[in-house]
């Protein structure tokens, strides 16, 4: 745990942790014979690479798409007036992502992740809030999106490796 510049002791992502969340999930989809992809801004591909870490990973992750910028969204197949209407950092959106990527890779669960990490977005100035992050998981014809507030982290892959996380218990509680 970090502490705030108030003394507040704040979590500070685990990787080894991460890792092993990853290994497990990668493994629980090759034994259940089920095909992911995902669509990832924020994270940057740090889930499908986290899922490519297991040996056998190529059975289950069909593809992945990094999507940073949003002309790279609209150009694999979310919907320009998603992103006008919600911003790119919405539900909504992270939804379009997850989405677009299960249908264009025809798999059973596709992920979506947007948000600004730890700044300010150059982008995006006016709609970037440092630290909130969206993201969507559909499998079959259910969509689960979510909306979350990552607290500081030292780093980058710190903050990346914190959303993998999130994105993995949710993702664990669906396949239960």
């Amino acid at each position: 745990m970090r502490e705030n510049f108030i003394g507040i002791p704040m979590p500070v992502c685990n990787e080894k942790l991460v890792r092993e969340h990853y290994r497990k999930l990668t493994e629980t989809l090759i034994e259940k014979g089920l095909t992911i992809t995902t669509m990832e801004s924020a994270t940057s591909g740090q889930i499908a690479s986290l899922i490519t870490d297991t040996e056998g990973a190529s059975a289950v992750l069909k593809g992945a798409f990094v999507t940073y910028s949003n002309e790279a969204k609209i150009m694999q197949g979310v919907p320009a007036e998603i992103i006008e209407n919600n911003s790119v950092y919405s539900e909504e959106t992270a939804r379009a992502m997850a989405v677009s990527c299960k249908d264009r890779y025809k798999t059973d669960i596709g992920i979506g992740v947007t948000g600004t990490m730890g700044n300010i977005d150059p982008a995006n100035k006016n709609i970037s809030v440092p630290g909130q992050v969206y993201f969507a998981i559909t499998m079959g014809d259910a969509i689960y999106s979510f909306s979350r507030k990552i607290p500081p982290q030292p780093s980058r892959l710190l903050y990346k490796l914190f959303v993998a996380d999130m994105v993995y218990v949710e993702l664990n509680k669906i396949l239960d």
